[in-house]
């Protein structure tokens, strides 16, 4: 028996590596006769950077600043010899950072994340991947142009201050100083939303709230959103403003189709084609993906779900191993996993299921050891 492991990251307690590394330890320990190859996986979100890294690449570590300008330092990767580097935007402008009395998007800002993208570009990246997941931004990537010394200056021709509440103030939009490397660099938004930028599932109305934003609050970085990329449709010419997935991360991926002709793509089919994931299923005979909490998203294209639906064409089964489980079996199995095994065996806090994550997580596998040995014999 062939069996491919590829689970993403289970929030707050396991990445998508120690994940896939749990899940092999409980099929081993359950004396199954497999071959066992482990895959992680992400979508843009959590772990971005660790599954690129899977296999080879460089680690860098960047002097940038968080969500509300306060000096840190976040890492990027840089893989296929430099070229391409891939960036996770909540490494340095995600909620993670902040404590949930400080997550207000309108003053948060993507200033960080456009340091990493010109670091990348110094050190000769000619490919970016930027992961949409995790953001506490809405503030449609004017704090990144910033970064990249796009000038957003305001009727009296200064430069407006960084975040969401202030983008609306925009009334100049000076390119000049965008450093001209940056046309020849492709841009990539590993993102898996559909979201436009304005409207009744645009960026500020259905992710604003995620971020801290009160009902206000939306109403005021929507009209914000509506101003800023008005601005930028008159004066470059560009209209994001109804771009499927453009919403993504508070609007920050407009903000890069507009001004870098960022090019969305699934994230999850980003990272299974670089580790040439199909490959693999030529001659496997199970998949077993997971994550921390399976939900109604997960059936829209989140990492899980890509797994799935590649072993699915295949004619490969896929099993999943999840945290919790808050979605129909029946859309789940459409989706094409087979079952879903979770980790939880009795009523305990949340708390206490992320601090021994590692130990449930191989148990049930484990246990599916068991039923799959069941099969085989």
């Amino acid at each position: 028996m062939k069996i491919l492991i590829a689970p993403g990251a289970f929030k707050h307690s396991l990445s998508a590596v120690a994940a896939a590394e749990a899940i092999a330890t409980g099929l081993r320990r359950s004396g199954l006769d497999a071959e066992l190859l482990i895959f992680p996986i992400a979508d843009g979100g959590n772990g971005t950077v660790d599954v690129f890294m899977v296999g080879g690449g460089q680690r860098v570590s960047v002097a940038t600043v968080d969500p509300l300008g306060r000096p840190i330092y976040a890492d990027y990767a840089r893989i296929e010899g430099g070229r391409t580097a891939v960036i996770e935007m909540a490494l340095a402008s995600g909620l993670e950072l902040l404590k949930p009395g400080e997550m207000n998007p309108l003053i948060t800002t993507t200033y960080g994340t456009g340091l990493l993208m010109q670091a990348a570009l110094n050190a000769g990246a000619r490919r970016i991947i930027i992961g949409m997941g995790g953001s506490a931004t809405v503030d449609g990537g004017a704090g990144c142009m910033q970064a990249l010394d796009i000038h957003l200056l305001d009727s009296y021709g200064r430069e407006v201050e960084r975040g969401g509440g202030s983008v609306g103030t925009v009334h100049t939009v000076d390119t000049s100083g965008l450093d001209p490397r940056w046309r020849e660099v492709e841009v990539i938004i590993a993102s898996d939303v559909d979201n436009p930028v304005v409207g009744n599932q645009g960026a500020a109305a259905v992710f604003g709230p995620q971020k801290g934003a009160d009902p206000h609050a939306v109403r005021v970085l929507e009209t914000n959103l509506r101003q800023f990329f008005a601005r930028v449709h008159e004066q470059t010419g560009v209209d994001v403003r109804q771009v499927p997935g453009g919403g993504a991360a508070g609007a920050f991926a407009a903000g890069l189709m507009a001004f870098l002709d960022g090019k969305i793509q699934s994230g999850i089919d980003l990272v299974l084609a670089y580790h040439h994931f199909a490959d693999q299923l030529a001659n496997a005979d199970l998949v077993i993906t997971g994550e921390g909490q399976m939900d109604e998203q997960t059936v829209h294209g989140k990492g899980p779900i890509g797994v799935a639906r590649l072993a699915r064409e295949h004619g490969i089964p896929t099993v999943a191993i999840v945290g919790g489980l808050n979605a129909d079996d029946t859309l789940l199995h459409e989706a094409g996993i087979q079952a879903v095994l979770p980790i939880v065996t009795r009523p305990m806090p949340l708390r206490e299921a992320l601090r021994h994550a590692p130990e449930l997580v191989e148990r049930a596998a484990q246990r599916l050891g068991y039923l799959l040995a069941l099969k085989a014999g």
